[in-house]
């Protein structure tokens, strides 16, 4: 992952980069099977665009933790104040302190093609992840536009999104079953479950 980029883009990210459909977000977030109450980890939360869909599902009672490695997109995400049920993380993925087995849900919207360490980052969640837990790959875009998107930022050009059999060649590695890959024209979606 490049955190220089990130960090540089953070005051623009908003109004240039993001998507900015709710209508696209909350459909996003329907196919999520997250319940009231449930600890949720938002892996590469950048300025927080998916935050408000996910603590509609998770409910007053539900824990948000937010991840991203980039101090500046974290700010941004934290300066729009969402709530008291938030914890705010600058972290790697790869280097977190969590405690096995904390999370409910782990979700990952627009970040996993910047994990240039699949399998790692994989491995990881599903230490973090409870018995029964579900892991969420999510953008609002087909995997083809995202590709095609990274490949023509330098910087970006190798984070890309594995096709259909590598990606479920990933997941099995690090121990996840159920693994359901949904590419449409207008969204891409993988669920996995830790059993």
């Amino acid at each position: 992952m490049t955190r220089s980029y990130f960090n540089s883009k953070a005051d623009v990210w908003d109004r240039k980069i993001a998507e900015r459909d709710p209508e696209k977000l909350e459909n996003m977030a329907k196919n999520l099977d997250i319940q009231s109450g449930s600890k949720v980890l938002d892996v590469g939360t950048g300025t927080g665009v998916f935050i408000p869909f996910l603590l509609k599902k998770m409910g007053k009672n539900g824990k948000l933790v937010c991840l991203d490695f980039a101090e500046k997109m974290l700010e941004k995400a934290r300066e729009k104040n969402f709530g008291d049920n938030i914890d705010y993380v600058c972290s790697d993925i790869t280097s977190t302190k969590f405690e096995d087995e904390v999370f409910d849900v782990v979700v990952c919207y627009s970040s996993f093609p910047h994990f240039h360490d699949k399998p790692k980052v994989l491995t990881e969640i599903r230490r973090l992840l409870k018995e029964g837990g579900k892991l969420y790959i999510c953008h609002t875009s087909s995997r083809a536009t995202i590709n095609e998107i990274h490949q023509r930022v330098p910087e970006l050009s190798t984070d890309l999104i594995p096709d259909r059999g590598e990606l479920r060649r990933l997941f099995s590695l690090a121990g996840f079953v159920h693994i359901v890959v949904c590419d449409t024209k207008s969204s891409y979606l993988v669920k996995a479950e830790k059993l």
